[in-house]
């Protein structure tokens, strides 16, 4: 019985002197989504650093700025990171973002940048699943409608785990160091 609780005792301490999971960070998920290039999944792409971003294409100020730091991070990798990289714009406004629109959009903060939908019900739980929120406002008279949302960068390392959440307003550089902490 002293040897069985020794040995679990060398166990928990083993592992608990391996690096982990931020026990803090959201569970994440994986993910099957639309791109105007054809489904992405997650799974399919392990063995890549991946940058999660929640967010709408009529955004007026937050996406565009969160989009266009990464967007500069990935010009700043060497071609063979960036070959391991994939940064993902998630909208949570499918009712009005088109895959088309989405490639449209993300394409100008940098190519390699994709945009992808779902149904409200998928966006839904791959947001809670990320900790990630969002609401949709009430229409205004001329119908267009305002999201508030979450303004963080999911980082999913090469085993398909969430490892790091980036605030809105780090710099390139502070991406540039998150991915590298992943490769």
């Amino acid at each position: 019985m002293k040897r069985l609780s020794l040995i679990g005792l060398v166990v928990a301490c083993l592992l608990g002197c391996q690096p982990g999971r931020d026990p803090k960070l959201p569970a994440g998920a994986d993910f099957l989504l639309q791109t105007a290039d054809g489904p992405i999944d997650s799974r399919q792409l392990r063995g890549k650093v991946l940058l999660v971003y929640f967010g709408y294409t009529n955004c007026p100020d937050i996406c565009p700025a969160s989009l266009a730091a990464g967007g500069q991070a990935l010009k700043a990798l060497k071609p063979a990171e960036r070959a391991q990289v994939k940064l993902l714009m998630i909208s949570v406004d499918p009712e009005r973002d088109t895959v088309k629109h989405l490639k449209e959009y993300t394409a100008f903060f940098h190519p390699d940048m994709a945009g992808a939908t779902g149904t409200p019900q998928e966006i839904a739980a791959l947001a809670k699943a990320f900790g990630a929120g969002y609401n949709k406002q009430p229409a205004k008279g001329d119908g267009s409608y305002a999201v508030d949302h979450t303004t963080s960068t999911y980082v999913i390392g090469t085993d398909g785990k969430l490892a790091q959440v980036i605030e809105l307003g780090a710099s390139p550089d502070a991406i540039v160091a998150a991915i590298r902490k992943q490769l």
